[in-house]
């Protein structure tokens, strides 16, 4: 059983409770996920399902995409309403809709983020969360990030307590930072309520099945999608008979007058369309070197 599957997280599940669902239902024990989700969050979790597990290194980097209400007033500990609040910024009083309106712009494109501490980012082979849990705070450097849409879906009222707002950013960007960070450049304090993603990559919520469906569809896996549709996005070449089981083998493919850049992913296909590998195009050699191959 191989391919990609789609879930809509239900809220209060982690993605590695997840996991343990489908390795139940699927009764298979080789399934990953890729974008991990905060348990309070829902949408899309990009499950993979035997040999797609080795695809996870071109796909975990896309794009992602959410909905989230952020509410103003106050900080919270962890960024989000799991957490308890903080006494260094507190304000009951509505946001003027104005005021969002004008610092919204400058957190468009890309733009530097400190990672939180509630998260699972390592520094020294520690992740952040388990310092944050002693009540430790780790010296963290921004990261850069970008963020290609970022817009209210609501501004009913004015003034606000809280705003509905549509996020699409590149991965690593921490939506609870990015809510905090904008209450900060209004000067009040605020957190995440809700989140939910509705977009990874090329994976949307249209694809997604719950887990409840799954575990009452009498043969889940029909639901499982194409390994090729994870990596849709990248250049695709293909193989000749003779090549296909070199290629298997580890050794390299000349590409002939196929143009590709030096490094860039590739994937190799065979006459069928069927992926045998994803291997790295080296200039000087003109060829294609498996990096991975699905045997």
């Amino acid at each position: 059983m191989d391919g990609i599957l789609i879930i809509d997280k239900p809220e209060g599940f982690t993605s590695h409770d997840v996991v343990a669902r489908l390795r139940r239902i699927l009764k298979t024990k080789k399934i990953g996920h890729t974008g991990t989700l905060d348990p309070f969050a829902t949408g899309v979790l990009v499950m993979l399902v035997g040999k797609a597990t080795r695809l996870a290194q071109f796909i975990d980097k896309d794009e992602k995409e959410y909905e989230a209400l952020v509410r103003f007033g106050f900080e919270t500990d962890t960024g989000d309403r799991t957490g308890s609040p903080k006494q260094n910024v507190q304000s009951l009083e509505p946001v003027p809709l104005d005021e969002i309106e004008r610092v919204l712009p400058q957190f468009r494109g890309e733009i530097e983020q400190l990672p939180p501490m509630y998260s699972a980012k390592k520094v020294d082979g520690k992740k952040l969360y388990e310092h944050a849990r002693k009540g430790v705070e780790i010296e963290r450097k921004p990261v850069k990030i970008k963020i290609t849409r970022l817009e209210m879906t609501d501004a009913a009222t004015n003034p606000q307590s809280s705003i509905r707002i549509r996020v699409a950013c590149s991965a690593g960007t921490y939506i609870r930072t990015l809510a905090e960070d904008i209450g900060r450049a209004i000067g009040t304090g605020a957190h995440l309520e809700e989140l939910r993603r509705t977009r990874a990559g090329i994976f949307d919520l249209s694809q997604a099945v719950t887990i409840e469906q799954l575990d009452a569809d009498d043969d889940p896996s029909r639901r499982l999608l194409s390994m090729a549709k994870a990596v849709a996005h990248l250049a695709e070449f293909v193989l000749d008979g003779v090549r296909v089981e070199k290629t298997r083998s580890g050794l390299s493919t000349g590409v002939g007058d196929a143009q590709f850049n030096d490094g860039q992913s590739i994937k190799m296909i065979d006459s069928n369309g069927e992926i045998v590998g994803i291997g790295s195009f080296d200039k000087n050699e003109n060829s294609i070197r498996p990096k991975i191959v699905l045997v």
